[in-house]
């Protein structure tokens, strides 16, 4: 074999090898770690927020804690991926943890990324330590129909079309209407209706119509952990509602926020760090 052969042969080999290890595992959102405690926090942000929404939960906590903050796919100037699903974020969020070998961190999931938590949960309940969900339900839908059954495949394309057809100026429109129904802080809702404008439309339509379509109610019953759920202040007069949709949660504590609405972490500040800084300490 001439030498300049044999040399090409084992460029090439080197070449595959580096590609084959160099790989890395693509999850489905970006990643920012702080803080450098044995136990581990995992932030998981709603609809269309970035992982910026935890900023001061983390600034608090991440002198005694790791905190890993996620930011969803899709989501808030994230790239997105080209078929997301609840069920792949689930499933993706889970394989980081095990992948990375964090053992028993604790999951704390605003909105959808509360849906995501209580999932991740029930899938996979030996991962968690404890879960706390802040303003989130087992089965969003239900609140208006609650005979809801979710749909196999369900078609989400009417979703995306309706969406993705906007223009920036109408779906800003629309995110400023809604925006306010959500978060009564006034210095905070610019800057989540930017996060709606940053987010990839065709992701935003998707998994508002795939996370509308995700029943728990009975999955939830697989949670081993101990819960904390936070809900907004409104929802006192939904109790019963409310909690026939988390019966099936064992090892529960359900706390209602004393003012403000879906985003309690700006509106009920002080309420929201005595809540988690109990259960966070309790053994």
């Amino acid at each position: 074999m001439k030498k300049s052969t044999f040399l090409l042969i084992i460029i090439l080999f080197f070449l595959a090898v580096c590609n084959i290890f160099g790989q890395q595992t693509a999850y489905p959102f970006e990643v920012k770690k702080t803080g450098k405690g044995k136990q581990a926090l995992f932030f998981i942000p709603g609809f269309a927020s970035s992982g910026d929404v935890w900023n001061e939960t983390t600034a608090k906590f991440e002198k005694d804690f790791a905190c890993y903050t996620l930011t969803m796919a899709g989501f808030a100037g994230t790239k997105p991926q080209a078929d997301a699903s609840f069920k792949d974020w689930e499933n993706g969020i889970a394989a980081y943890i095990k992948d990375h070998k964090i053992e028993k961190p604790i999951l704390i999931g605003h909105s959808m990324g509360g849906g995501l938590t209580l999932a991740i949960a029930a899938d996979y309940p030996e991962l968690a330590d404890k879960i706390i969900i802040i303003d989130a339900l087992p089965c969003l839908a239900a609140m208006s129909d609650p005979s809801f059954t979710s749909k196999e495949n369900n078609d989400c394309s009417s979703t995306i079309t309706q969406l993705t057809a906007m223009n920036d100026e109408q779906f800003r429109k629309m995110q400023a209407l809604a925006i306010p129904r959500l978060l009564a802080d006034t210095s905070m809702q610019e800057t989540v209706v930017n996060w709606s404008m940053k987010s990839d439309r065709k992701t935003f339509a998707k998994m508002y119509c795939d996370f509308y379509n995700t029943d728990l109610r009975e999955k939830i019953k697989n949670i081993q952990c101990p819960s904390l759920i936070l809900l907004e202040s409104f929802f006192i007069n939904l109790k019963p509602a409310i909690e026939s949709q988390y019966k099936n949660l064992k090892n529960i504590n359900m706390q209602y926020a004393s003012k403000g609405l879906h985003f309690i972490m700006y509106d009920d500040k002080d309420w929201y760090f005595n809540q988690l800084t109990h259960f966070l300490s309790a053994k």
